[in-house]
């Protein structure tokens, strides 16, 4: 009888929003949902009169009008949402201003305007106490130069995060341990940082960031210092621990292969403004301007593509009915190849529900390999059915 009554009092109060969502006095609104961390019109600017300088930023000045005045803005006007477990990677040339973006993010820089949220609560707001508070429990950062303790082990170095906060000593050595078994460092707890290859030293700086168990990780240029291969195992490593974990990561790269292997979504900066923010294939099959259109050039586009990318969502009905290979919208462009190579018709695009969703014809995934996609082309010859031939690239 409980149970009913409640579900009676539910279904009466499920009625009654309704009847106000449909009531012309409370019109509908939409609720946004609170992201993880969120910056708002970041500035920030070194020099003689930095909040002279941000006004006229905002009135439309550039970094060079400044710097003839000995004013540097290395960071304008920067808005984005990270989303909890989300790989949020910003990415830029050297000088772009995404290191300065970074340290605004957990407080080591005030910036000069704007603001900086952390799950709803305003930085600026907390003070040195609670930032250090928030630093040491909520927030970790991995850097580009490993900063190990040459005189402590790598356990030692692991526990260092935890040993700040006060956690016992046997507590500490227990989580750190955790932790670098999840970096594949199993094993070398007692070793000393100068036993080990750049690769691995990078791996306890992860897990000393992760031992913490802080929400939210700001990662800066972190394997830039590494050989290609030992940097390529670290991106695969991170990406591995992301499918368990489900951290908030922060991801500054110069690096745009990492950029786009790495970030669920990417902004671009330039002369300390972001120009573009997106997912890897907005960026790249849309680019904002001729800079990032430039940026991309060299991408290896079969490594970032996948099918929902490149499908014709234009179905005409003729589509294949068989028990032929599929892909989904989530299957990489490389492997969208080799079904395509093995099957005489255009690969079948089926969602979760197997419903079709698109096709992929063999020449769109050349025209995809191409630098710039146009409009459908059509050519003067016809096809076997004695049409005009449309080609879409």
């Amino acid at each position: 009888m409980r149970f009913s009554t409640v579900g009676a009092l539910g279904s009466r109060l499920s009625d009654r929003r309704t009847a106000f969502a449909s009531c012309p006095l409370f019109p509908r609104q939409e609720v946004r949902v609170q992201a993880r961390l969120e910056a708002e019109h970041l500035f920030k600017v070194f020099g003689r009169r930095p909040d002279e300088a941000v006004e006229r930023l905002r009135k439309g000045a550039d970094r060079e009008e400044l710097r003839a005045d000995g004013t540097m803005a290395a960071v304008i006007d920067a808005s984005f949402r990270v989303e909890a477990g989300e790989i949020f990677v910003v990415m830029g040339l050297s000088g772009s201003g995404k290191s300065t973006l970074l340290r605004m993010l957990n407080g080591l820089l005030e910036p000069t305007a704007g603001s900086v949220r952390f799950d709803g609560e305003e930085l600026t707001a907390l003070g040195d106490r609670g930032l250090r508070e928030l630093r040491s429990r909520k927030i970790s950062m991995v850097f580009q130069h490993f900063a190990l303790f040459p005189h402590r082990s790598v356990r030692e170095n692991a526990a260092y995060g935890l040993e700040v906060q006060g956690v016992p000593r046997a507590e500490r050595e227990r989580r750190a341990d955790e932790a670098l078994a999840l970096c594949g460092l199993a094993g070398w707890e007692k070793s000393w940082p100068d036993e080990l290859s750049g690769g691995m030293q990078q791996r306890v700086g992860l897990a000393r960031a992760l031992a913490t168990d802080a929400d939210l990780l700001l990662m800066d240029e972190s394997f830039s210092a590494l050989d290609p291969l030992i940097r390529r195992d670290m991106q695969d490593q991170l990406l591995e621990l992301q499918k368990t974990l489900k951290k908030t990561i922060v991801f500054i790269t110069h690096d745009l292969n990492e950029a786009m292997r790495l970030g669920d979504r990417i902004a671009v900066m330039r002369d300390g403004r972001i120009v573009q923010t997106g997912s890897a294939e907005d960026i790249l099959l849309r680019p904002e301007n001729d800079y990032v259109a430039s940026f991309i050039q060299d991408v290896d586009r079969s490594r970032v593509l996948t099918a929902g990318a490149v499908m014709d969502t234009e179905l005409r009905g003729d589509e294949a009915d068989c028990a032929c290979e599929t892909a989904t919208p989530d299957t990489p462009f490389t492997e969208l190849c080799a079904i395509s190579a093995r099957l005489p018709h255009p690969v079948a695009v089926l969602d979760a529900g197997r419903t079709l969703v698109g096709v992929v014809p063999r020449q769109r995934l050349v025209g995809f390999l191409g630098d710039e996609q146009g409009e459908p082309t059509a050519c003067d010859g016809s096809g076997n059915d004695g049409k005009k031939v449309i080609g879409r690239a």
